[in-house]
């Protein structure tokens, strides 16, 4: 397989409506298998949360990553994801959120630290055209002068990978210390004040609605590698709801690592 380029793709965009925290888990595995499939061309999903969540890695402890009494006591979900990488605090409006299905080809013959670099360039573009100054940081950070930004992970189906972003717009600093044990324990010593600077929402860094950043980020994409509107399909719907249903919102798969 020889390695093709962004544009050797006719890229398609989903940005549908507001979506349940499990809904999205499957909708990440079903379209990435309709991706490598060929079902499906390859797609950038902009996601939209109905609820709070918080989300783990594929190989994190439930235990260890959240406090579950806090979770219940907001109204956190908590959803385990496919791929690995780390928790991610979740709130409405608060978070960007983006997949891109590719054909392996895309990232053939990259190590995991380049594909990661390589799949971000668009929105590192993006974002300096909005005044951040943003760089990669291994292996699955973006990064800027006033905090992280956003944290990246990456799953491989079949002859497609998944490739998928979690921004800070805005956080609640205080309730994601109270829900995420691993946060406290690296920021105890410093205090709740550390927190809000160790992840440093987009907000303050643009003063740009949450809406103005991603139409910014959807254009950058389509300017750079061409991207077609499109919207789920009825089958991928379906096949997402009964993942949904039986497997991301199942105990058994969310403490599957207790």
């Amino acid at each position: 397989m020889s390695r093709t380029d962004w544009r050797d793709h006719g890229w398609h965009l989903i940005h549908t409506a507001p979506q349940a925290p499990a809904l999205h888990m499957a909708l990440d595995e079903a379209l990435v298998h309709e991706v490598g499939a060929g079902r499906r061309p390859p797609t950038l999903r902009i996601w939209e949360w109905a609820a709070p969540a918080v989300v783990i890695g594929r190989f994190q402890s439930l235990r260890n990553e959240v406090d579950a009494e806090a979770a219940q006591r907001h109204g956190i979900e908590v959803v385990r994801r496919v791929s690995g990488g780390g928790a991610m605090f979740i709130e409405p409006g608060n978070t960007i959120t983006y997949s891109i299905y590719a054909p392996l080809s895309l990232i053939q013959g990259l190590s995991f630290q380049q594909a990661y670099a390589f799949m971000d360039e668009w929105v590192l573009r993006a974002l300096g055209e909005l005044g951040i100054k943003a760089w990669y940081q291994p292996l699955n950070d973006i990064t800027s002068e006033g905090g992280k930004i956003a944290g990246a992970a990456q799953a491989h189906r079949g002859g497609a990978v998944l490739h998928h972003v979690t921004m800070a717009y805005d956080i609640d600093a205080a309730k994601m210390l109270d829900v995420l044990r691993i946060g406290r324990e690296k920021l105890s010593d410093k205090g709740t004040q550390s927190a809000a600077k160790r992840v440093d929402p987009l907000r303050s860094q643009t003063g740009l609605a949450r809406e103005a950043i991603i139409a910014h980020m959807v254009a950058t994409f389509r300017r750079l590698h061409g991207l077609a509107d499109d919207s789920l399909r009825a089958s991928e719907l379906l096949q997402a709801e009964a993942l949904a249903r039986d497997k991301f919102s199942s105990a058994a798969w969310t403490g599957d690592v207790p």
